[in-house]
């Protein structure tokens, strides 16, 4: 059984960085896709970045670009979302996801495991 634990999330001022780690308890993650999710207050839930636990690759969202970074350490099985330049639209329940293939997707359903997710929110 695979289970997903968040943290990292909070209230923070708009400009600030923020990390989120998502701690990944079960069977072996090699040919995992760890991805981020969000889903701001009356929104659909929405890919964020995407990273192969075996090769290492990462997709963003095109909004996303420039302003998030996923990175893994495979010693401690966590998976981890950088944000800069925080925005208020950036408020949102961040959701840590996993699926048991290698190629990264970015529709939801196809995600099979889930945390409960960290709440971020970025006041002006």
């Amino acid at each position: 059984q695979v289970h997903l634990v968040e943290s990292g999330g909070g209230l923070v001022q708009a400009g600030v960085s923020l990390r989120l780690s998502c701690i990944a308890s079960g069977p072996t993650f090699f040919n995992y896709v760890m991805a981020w999710f969000r889903q701001a207050p009356g929104k659909e839930r929405e890919f964020v970045a995407g990273i192969s636990w075996s090769f290492g690759t990462t997709q963003y969202a095109d909004s996303k670009k420039g302003r998030v970074t996923i990175s893994a350490d495979v010693a401690k099985n966590t998976v981890y979302l950088q944000m800069d330049s925080l925005k208020p639209d950036d408020t949102a329940v961040y959701y840590c996801a996993a699926r048991p293939r290698s190629n990264i997707v970015t529709r939801d359903y196809e995600y099979d495991y889930w945390g409960q997710g960290t709440q971020v929110t970025v006041s002006s």
